[in-house]
C-alpha cells in the first residue's frame, strides 16, 4: 500500500479516536443534569445522549466543520504531520482533564493543537518570524469571542428560563412541578445532545476533510462543494465515533457537572439543558465552533444562581474557568512539541 495512503488512514483513525474521546470526555454535558436529577439511570442516560449525538448528523449541517477545515489555519501550511500533531495535543489535554475531573473544552483543545502544530511547521520551514502567518484571523475572532459569549448566553438563558418558570408555576405544588419536568427533561436532554453532536462532531469532520485535502485525495473544488463524494462517509463516521464515546461516558466529569457546581432539580435541569441547546443550535448553524462544555456550565451556573449566589460552588467553578483559559495554549504547546519531535525523527527529504 502507498505510504501516503497509509499515513492518511492513520490520520483519519487518530481523528476518530479524538472524536470518541470528545464524546467520552463531554458525555457529562449531555447527561449530567438528567443523572443528577435522577430522571434517568446513568446507563439509560448515556444511551439517550448517544442516540441524539448520532441523529445530529441529519439536522445541523456542516458549517462548523467548514470553519475548522479551512477557516482557521491556512491549508498551505498544513500537512499530514501537522494534523497528527494537532490531534495528539488535543488528545493529551482531554485525557489529562478527564483524569482531573475537569469539564474543559475538547473543541478548544483541538483548535489549540491545530494552531500549535501549524505554527511549529511554519517556524521550522520558513523561519520563526512567519509562524503567526498561518493563522486566519477572521476564523479565530469569532471563536475567541464565543469563549466568553457562549457560557454567558447559556447563563442568561438558563437564569431567564428559571425566572419565567417560577413565575408561571408559582401556585403549583412542588410535587406536581417535579413530575411534569421529569418528563420534559427527556426532551431537553435530547435537544442538548442533538446540539452537542451537531457542534462537536463537526470539528472532527473539518480535520478529516483537511487531512484528505492535504494528502491529495480531495480537490479544492471538493472542499468548496461540501467534500464531494466524501461528504456522507465523513459525516457518518464522525457522528458514530462521538456517539460511541458518549455511550461509554466519563463519570468523573458527570459528578463535577451534575453535583459539584450546584444541586439541580428536574425544573433546573430542564432550564439548563434548554438554554444550552438553544445556544448550540444557533452557533452550529452560524458556523461558530463553540465549547459545549462552556455552554452547559454557564447554563447550570445561571440556574443555580437564581436562588442565591451561594448556591453555586464558586471554588469548583473557578477551577473550571482556569482550565478553560489554559486549554488552547496547553494543547498548542503539546502539539508543537509533537510536531518538532516528528520533524526530528522524520526530517523532510
Amino acid at each position: 500500500m502507498n505510504k501516503d495512503v497509509v499515513l492518511v488512514l492513520i490520520t483519519i483513525l487518530v481523528a476518530l479516536v479524538f472524536d470518541f474521546l470528545n464524546g467520552f470526555h463531554d458525555s457529562a454535558n449531555s447527561i449530567a443534569t438528567v443523572v443528577s436529577t435522577r430522571v434517568l439511570s446513568p446507563r439509560l442516560a448515556v444511551l439517550w445522549a448517544a442516540t441524539f449525538n448520532f441523529l445530529a448528523a441529519f439536522f445541523l449541517g456542516t458549517a462548523v466543520a467548514k470553519t475548522i477545515g479551512k477557516g482557521m489555519i491556512r491549508l498551505e501550511d498544513v500537512d499530514q504531520y501537522v494534523v497528527l500533531a494537532a490531534l495528539f495535543g488535543a488528545i493529551v489535554w482531554d485525557v489529562l482533564t478527564w483524569w482531573w475531573g475537569l469539564p474543559t473544552s475538547s473543541s478548544h483543545a483541538l483548535i489549540g493543537g491545530y494552531a500549535g502544530a501549524a505554527m511549529m511547521h511554519a517556524a521550522l520551514h520558513t523561519g520563526a518570524a512567519t509562524m503567526f502567518s498561518v493563522i486566519i484571523p477572521e476564523g479565530w475572532y469569532k471563536t475567541l469571542i464565543f469563549i466568553v459569549v457562549a457560557p454567558v448566553m447559556g447563563m442568561v438563558l438558563g437564569l431567564g428560563f428559571m425566572v419565567a418558570a417560577h413565575w408561571i408555576l408559582q401556585h403549583k405544588p412542588p410535587q406536581v412541578v417535579d413530575k411534569w419536568f421529569r418528563k420534559l427533561q427527556l426532551l431537553s436532554a435530547a435537544a442538548y445532545s442533538l446540539g452537542h453532536g451537531g457542534n462537536d462532531a463537526q470539528k472532527t469532520m473539518g480535520i478529516v476533510a483537511g487531512a484528505l485535502y492535504t494528502a491529495g485525495f480531495m480537490s479544492k473544488s471538493d472542499m468548496l462543494a461540501n467534500w464531494g463524494r466524501f461528504r456522507w462517509p465523513i459525516i457518518l463516521a464522525a457522528h458514530a465515533a462521538i456517539a460511541a464515546g458518549t455511550y461509554f461516558g466519563g463519570w468523573r466529569i458527570v459528578h463535577t457537572m451534575g453535583q459539584r457546581i450546584t444541586k439541580l432539580k428536574p425544573l433546573g435541569g430542564f432550564c439548563a439543558e434548554s438554554a444550552g441547546a438553544i445556544t448550540l443550535f444557533g452557533t452550529a448553524l452560524a458556523g461558530i465552533p463553540v465549547s459545549t462544555t462552556h455552554t452547559i456550565t454557564g447554563a447550570i451556573v445561571g440556574v443555580g444562581s437564581l436562588h442565591r449566589l451561594s448556591a453555586v460552588r464558586w471554588g469548583v467553578a473557578g477551577r473550571i474557568v482556569w482550565a478553560w483559559m489554559l486549554t488552547i495554549p496547553a494543547s498548542a504547546i503539546v502539539a508543537a512539541g509533537t510536531f518538532l519531535l516528528i520533524h526530528m525523527i522524520h526530517p523532510p527529504a
